[in-house]
């Protein structure tokens, strides 16, 4: 099964430049990224298997050995991240491809979106992949450029100025990693992670701790860790539906897994912890205090995703398997709940032509089939029982009962605040956005369909369906909404098994030999 590894990231690479090649000719390119991606699916589900089954699988790209040459590691954590990433990624593009981005259109040019969104698949693969920090980097930088042409696509006004921010603040991260980098590099004279687990032990205390500290400010940045998040809500709610979708369900969680991967890897022994649930708490509790003060249901869910951030550090702060288990199985949640948010939100933009709370209304009575997709996930976030959102956060509270010390025990107080906040806000978003009376404002359900077709976001041969009141949606739009509403669904019916491979993948994670034994059966040299 060597084989398959490098084949997520080969695969969107190699589509990315047949769909380049194939501008100009929007059915071929959208046959191509669909089957890329659904290929990308099926070879990630293999992988989770075989490494539940048989450990970790090593390739060397080129035959190089390491640390000599580049190595991909695929283990539970990275199979499972390569698993919900693959499947979120594909969802989102049908839904794009159903608004109509693949069209050619000014807001979605069409040579340019399909390579695009392939090579941010590609990147955040790699970056799961990676076993040395160099390769991450790489990683980081190859959805990071994607993301930037993804972010200004139409070249609006607010999205140059939001994608400015945006980019300003990634080349930041970007420098202080690489930075980060040459220090380990001079210090160890490696760069390969499985290597560094020793040389990294053998150096002095506040030497790895300089080290430890650069790394995590670099992917504290990335995952929107509060005080550095304050770039999000005014990045991600100006780019269309879709790639603020992917955005908020991926490109966050990328640098939570380089938190957890290299605090358990390559910094063992909870030097940082305090620092991680303060870091957690501040996050958690300022991030939902952002969001029940919005107007703006996209600005909102900004909000909301940078709060729950802080449940994940939660965990890894922790330093304990539980805690670690429970943080990957809440990535897992929230990749897909956070993910279908964001894509509802393109829904109620595309009926009730605006997602600023006070020019909505009556959507629940207009469009029920919209207010299922909304009301669904949106239960899921708060963590009502039974839904995964609610098992994870039971993880999490059951983790820091264990530890049992004050700042344990202050997390589980914040991580249950913010659980009501953010029912608080869902059920704001709801009663003036579906429950209270239509406004006047909002346009009919035949002026909504004629904007989106002016805008090009409507196929003609999409027969999008009609609710009892005649509010129409495109139907490739709705069935990829409610594909990933079951799949955040299926998180709670598979929830022991998947609780099990966070288990496990938390526990290897914690011994870290099974990584280093993968990497090197005879040793690191």
């Amino acid at each position: 099964m060597n084989h398959l590894v490098p084949l997520p990231v080969v695969l969107p690479l190699l589509g990315a430049a047949l769909t380049l090649m194939l501008a100009g000719r929007p059915r071929a390119q959208r046959w191509v990224s669909l089957t890329v991606l659904t290929v990308t699916v099926a070879v990630a589900a293999t992988l989770l298997i075989q490494t539940t089954l048989n450990g970790p699988i090593v390739v060397e790209v080129g035959g190089w050995v390491a640390p000599l040459g580049i190595v991909l590691v695929a283990d539970q954590l990275a199979a499972l991240m390569l698993v919900v990433s693959a499947a979120v990624t594909l969802c989102v593009l049908v839904y794009s491809i159903g608004q109509g981005m693949a069209d050619g259109n000014e807001e979605t040019p069409l040579s340019v979106y399909h390579p695009t969104y392939l090579v941010l698949t590609a990147g955040v693969c790699n970056a799961f992949l990676s076993g040395d920090l160099f390769n991450l980097y790489v990683g980081f930088e190859i959805l990071l450029v994607a993301s930037y042409v993804l972010l200004t696509l139409g070249s609006t006004e607010t999205r140059i100025r939001a994608g400015t921010t945006y980019v300003v603040v990634s080349l930041l991260s970007s420098l202080i990693f690489l930075v980060a980098i040459g220090l380990v590099y001079s210090a160890t004279g490696t760069l390969n992670l499985a290597q560094l687990v020793d040389r990294l032990d053998a150096l002095p205390d506040n030497l790895r701790l300089v080290l430890q500290g650069m790394l995590l400010l670099a992917f504290g940045i990335k995952a929107a860790v509060f005080p550095l998040s304050a770039w999000l809500p005014d990045s991600y709610p100006t780019a269309p539906a879709p790639v603020t979708a992917v955005f908020a369900g991926l490109l966050t969680k990328v640098g939570v897994y380089a938190i957890i991967r290299t605090e358990t890897l390559l910094f063992p022994g909870g030097r940082t912890a305090d620092l991680l649930l303060w870091a957690a708490g501040l996050t958690m509790v300022v991030g939902i205090l952002g969001a029940v003060a919005q107007s703006d249901i996209k600005r909102l869910l900004s909000f909301t995703l940078i709060s729950h951030i802080g449940y994940m550090l939660f965990g890894v702060g922790l330093t304990t398997s539980l805690g670690l288990a429970a943080a990957i199985f809440y990535v897992v949640h929230h990749i897909t709940i956070q993910t279908t948010l964001f894509l509802a939100a393109g829904l109620v933009e595309r009926r009730g032509g605006s997602t600023a709370l006070d020019r909505l209304g009556g959507l629940a009575r207009l469009s029920p089939l919209l207010a299922v997709l909304f009301f669904v996930p949106a239960l899921n976030l708060a963590g009502i029982p039974p839904f995964s959102g609610f098992l994870g956060k039971l993880g999490l509270v059951q983790a820091g009962v264990d530890d049992g010390g004050p700042l344990a025990w202050g997390l589980v107080a914040g991580g249950l605040l913010t659980s009501l906040l953010t029912l608080y806000a869902i059920a704001r978003v709801w009663n003036l956005a579906f429950w209270r009376a239509p406004h006047p404002d909002m346009p009919a359900a035949g002026d909504t369909v004629r904007a989106a077709r002016t805008a090009g976001a409507e196929q003609p041969h999409d027969d999008p369906p009609a609710d009892q009141q005649g509010a129409m949606l495109p139907r490739t739009m709705v069935v990829s909404t409610a594909a990933l509403v079951v799949f955040g669904l299926a998180l709670t019916v598979v929830a022991g098994p998947l609780m099990e491979i966070s288990t496990d993948a938390a526990d290897d994670l914690l011994r870290r030999t099974p990584y280093v034994e993968a990497v090197y059966p005879e040793g690191p040299p």
